[in-house]
């Protein structure tokens, strides 16, 4: 409406971080099969490189999780009611019923876990190599031979 007064939805996100960030919004969507709606997964504000990625209710997340192979945030799916109906004063408020509700993910077994678990960043793999170490300590051995040189013949 023009005068900004009709809530639509009550959404519940989660952090989500980009690399980097764009001069436009940025709306990422979960891969789907062919014929199936597209699922919004994340939201960036132009500029920003964190954004919001949706939670579902806990048993389309599992449909979700099913479908892209990937956890999907979940909340209790008897909540999802709270997410269109209107604010009254005879309930409470939508967003606070979704700000205490327990945030977990679907993985596509179809379990519950916690979120941090699901989501917790991959550890990089080890590609490092000793070389480096290797020619400082040898470095630090040719100084230290330099140095105990030169106090030899300063003692003589």
């Amino acid at each position: 409406m023009k005068d900004k007064t009709t809530l639509y939805a009550t959404v519940l996100a989660i952090p989500n971080y980009r690399l980097t960030s764009t001069d436009k919004t940025v709306i990422t969507f979960e891969e789907r099969p062919a014929g199936t709606p597209q699922a919004i997964k994340a939201w960036f504000y132009p500029g920003e490189k964190f954004g919001h990625e949706f939670v579902y209710p806990a048993t389309r997340a599992e449909e979700l999780a099913k479908i892209t192979n990937e956890p999907v945030p979940s909340m209790p799916s008897e909540l999802s009611a709270d997410v269109t109906l209107p604010i009254t004063s005879a309930r409470q408020p939508p967003a606070v019923a979704l700000e205490e509700a327990p945030i977990t993910a679907a993985e596509p077994s179809g379990e519950q876990v916690p979120v941090a678990q699901a989501f917790a960043p991959a550890s990089l793999p080890n590609t490092a190599s000793p070389v480096p170490l290797v020619a400082l300590i040898g470095l630090l051995s040719l100084a230290a031979g330099f140095a105990f040189r030169i106090f030899a013949k300063q003692t003589e």
